[in-house]
């Protein structure tokens, strides 16, 4: 293993410590927090914790043997199911995501009718739509023993490992594949997060106007609570774009070089670096680690209820060291 090459495999490490973790902690604090779990946009978390889950215990840790032996982890038959996996679970977390952007767009722009738009009933209803075009797509490339191992990403993967009767059956299925995954979860997420960006900063603009309107009238106000009011108008529009920008921007990052990568892969005469195969291979499974954080850990909710966690396993830890100190000092006292 040369220098590259023995960094990949110590992010692979690093991404599976951090998403395992991250995931783990999300799926306990939605079992933990039933307000949580009544929560519609709750049911696109969990589907999305799931695959994220399931993709760091199958998919990455074969990827980090591939990347150490240089050999296929596995017999055929044991690579195509993971190749499945690999192709079913990311294209569910990438529609989960487009699903969570719909559902803020609906809770945002129509916030009176957001329950009626939005009901658990609709969000089941979504969920299978986005299983369904997950394994249908999944089902066609293993069918046609599309999936393999793939050396430039050292996984098990979409490959066309068949002669080349079947390449121009593959580059079709490849194209509108990422089109109808990538592209089209790519554009849901702009065009609904912009709404909402949109709604937001006249939602901010309102309350400014208010805001300076009421600071006017308030002759006597001291200059510093003026300023103060002013910062956190100024804050507010920032936490909007911020979130926003976010959601996109890791949705970019961490898809957009992997699909791209796969794309010029489908033209023989585009030479494509081993290292930079399992670099943005490496970037895709980086998804999984930041998604926690994106869609969850980070809000205020989630943040009360690991901090509830906490301290309940503390209070449990101390009322267990109490206890144990009042028995010992019976005993000692009984001798």
């Amino acid at each position: 293993m040369d220098t590259a090459e023995v960094i990949v495999s110590l992010l692979v490490v690093l991404i599976i410590i951090v998403s395992l973790l991250s995931n783990v902690l999300v799926l306990i604090c939605f079992l933990y927090n039933p307000e949580i779990r009544k929560q519609v946009p709750g049911l696109f978390t969990l589907n999305l914790t799931f695959c994220n889950l399931l993709l760091t215990v199958s998919n990455m840790p074969l990827t980090l043997v591939g990347l150490v032996n240089k050999v296929q982890p596995g017999g055929e038959g044991f690579c195509h199911i993971i190749g499945f996996l690999d192709t079913f679970l990311t294209t569910n977390s990438m529609l989960s995501m487009a699903a969570l952007s719909i559902d803020r767009w609906i809770a945002v722009v129509f916030p009176l009718s957001y329950h009626s738009k939005m009901r658990h009933r609709d969000a089941a209803i979504v969920l299978v739509y986005t299983w369904a075009h997950s394994m249908s797509f999944s089902t066609v490339a293993a069918c046609l023993s599309w999936t393999g191992y793939h050396e430039l990403y050292a996984s098990c993967t979409l490959c066309n490992a068949r002669a080349n009767n079947s390449r121009t059956q593959f580059v079709a299925f490849t194209v509108v594949f990422h089109s109808l995954t990538f592209l089209m979860s790519l554009i849901v997420l702009c065009v609904t997060y912009l709404k909402v960006l949109k709604v937001a900063r006249f939602h901010c603009k309102r309350i400014e106007v208010i805001t300076m309107q009421t600071l006017v009238l308030l002759v006597d106000i001291h200059p510093s609570v003026r300023q103060q009011c002013l910062e956190e108008q100024r804050r507010r529009r920032q936490r909007a774009t911020k979130k926003i920008s976010t959601f996109i921007g890791t949705f970019v990052l961490c898809f957009a070089p992997y699909v791209i990568t796969r794309i010029l892969e489908l033209f023989p005469a585009v030479p494509i670096n081993p290292h930079w195969g399992l670099l943005s291979k490496c970037l895709a499974y980086s998804k999984a680690a930041c998604d926690p954080f994106a869609y969850s850990l980070l809000r205020h909710q989630y943040r009360k209820t690991c901090a509830d966690i906490v301290n309940r396993m503390l209070k449990r830890s101390a009322l267990n060291a109490s206890g144990q100190g009042r028995g010992n000092h019976v005993v000692q006292t009984v001798d």
